[in-house]
């Protein structure tokens, strides 16, 4: 499990840990950091166009694992492309947005 603020991946960021229906998460939504980068989406990155292949249906990681090598972006997926449950988005031959990091 990542450390909170010393891996890879969101934990990078500053966390918080929210209480919800008696089971404590953490989470960097809602946090400052998490806060500009939702607001810097539009300029902090260039985008390819890229399509949910047949049998890629609501996994994001596998998504990921296609277009980055590493399904450890899965969560920059769901941000840019406005998805927060995948079993609602990502469904098959969707258009959606990915990053790029390099």
């Amino acid at each position: 499990m990542a450390s909170k603020g010393n891996s890879n991946g969101p934990y990078v960021y500053d966390v918080k840990e929210v209480k919800h229906r008696g089971v404590t998460t953490t989470t960097i939504v809602n946090t400052p950091i998490f806060d500009s980068l939702l607001s810097d989406l539009g300029t902090a990155y260039r985008y390819d166009v890229g399509y949910v292949p047949n049998g890629y249906q609501h996994r994001p990681d596998l998504i990921s694992n296609i277009f980055y090598g590493s399904p450890r972006n899965w969560w920059l997926l769901m941000l840019v492309n406005g998805i927060s449950d995948p079993n609602e988005g990502f469904k098959q031959n969707d258009r959606i947005l990915i990053p790029k990091l390099a």
